[in-house]
């Protein structure tokens, strides 16, 4: 009865310890101009990280990244949109960025999958690059907002991307 006991607990922890490390998702959804947009993200925290350090494969400088944690981020819109002036058809599409110091460029790519692993380039629909800022105050955990004026913001740690849907 102990020995049950015992591994029905060590199963039980381990399945809370499992659990309690990934990130959290969430869909951020606004109608812009009549225009539904949503994004579906994991939201990852800094942990005292330097997620931005490329020898540490988080959040690499210069390298294309999944933006956010597991899946691809999604990125729909039901009716097509202007990104930053340039058009996108309506669809669903993996939102890649390429974050750097003073500029992010933002990927719209078709195949929506696991992580950036597979990410191939001929597969993008849409590249814009947009500035970057430092934040005067750190955001620990990746955020996402869309606003109703179509601007959507991305921070995390020091850093602050926006991007404009029309």
């Amino acid at each position: 009865m102990k020995r049950l006991l015992f591994t029905s607990l060590f199963f039980a922890a381990a399945t809370v310890a499992t659990v309690a490390q990934k990130s959290p998702h969430e869909t951020v959804t606004q109608t812009v101009n009549g225009k539904k947009v949503s994004i579906t993200y994991g939201r990852p925290y800094m942990k005292g990280r330097d997620v931005w350090d490329a020898s540490k494969n988080i959040a690499p400088n210069g390298k294309v990244w999944r933006t956010g944690a597991d899946s691809s981020t999604v990125f729909h819109v039901d009716k097509a949109v202007k990104i930053e002036g340039k058009d996108l058809p309506a669809g669903r599409y993996a939102l890649f960025t390429i974050p750097g110091e003073k500029e992010w460029t933002i990927i719209f790519n078709k195949a929506v999958k696991w992580g950036a692993y597979s990410y191939k380039q001929d597969e993008d629909v849409l590249r814009v690059t947009v500035p970057a800022k430092m934040t005067t105050s750190p955001t620990e955990q990746f955020t996402i907002n869309v606003g109703k004026r179509g601007k959507v913001a991305m921070m995390w740690a020091n850093a602050e991307a926006n991007f404009k849907v029309q």
